[in-house]
């Protein structure tokens, strides 16, 4: 009986390592799929650009009010405004994120054809963030809590609460 157990926690021990495996290769080929070749991106280990730059939220506003990254400014994507943005200088290093990073880099290319100079995508969006173990917030105050948009967009956002 307990050669039973053992086998199989084994064997589930396996079955979960491939899955997480291969989640994680699939989001890296969804990702592959929706970014252009051509417009930059940032990911959560390089700190020498997080550091300087601000954070321009892109998704919808009820998204946000469930958590964001520290300091984020919503824009919004529907209802999105480039006027909005006159009081930031063109030469502010801004990163532009969503849940994944689609419509984050549309309105990144909005920032650069306005002339912004240093606008960055964060790579995987807020659900990579989260997977990758950083803090988001509701207002100054951290939270496990984020909004997954969807449960067909939630399968890819593995670690925090997710609010649909």
């Amino acid at each position: 009986m307990r050669l039973k157990f053992t086998i199989l926690l084994f064997i589930s021990l396996i079955q979960f390592s491939c899955e997480t495996d291969a989640q994680s290769l699939a989001f890296k080929s969804l990702l592959n799929g929706i970014y252009d070749n051509d417009f930059p991106l940032v990911y959560p280990e390089q700190q020498n650009i997080l550091n300087q730059a601000l954070f321009l939220d892109t998704r919808e506003r009820e998204e946000f009010e469930v958590s964001h990254l520290a300091g984020a400014k919503w824009v919004g994507y529907e209802t999105f405004d480039i006027k909005s943005l006159d009081d930031i200088p063109k030469e502010q290093k801004i990163v532009v994120y969503c849940s994944i990073g689609a419509r984050s880099q549309d309105i990144g290319k909005k920032l650069k054809d306005a002339g912004f100079k240093e606008v960055y995508n964060l790579y995987g969006g807020i659900f990579h963030w989260v997977n990758e173990d950083h803090k988001v917030f509701v207002g100054d105050v951290h939270t496990e809590k984020v909004h997954a948009f969807d449960r067909k967009w939630g399968v890819w956002l593995r670690k925090g609460q997710k609010v649909y």
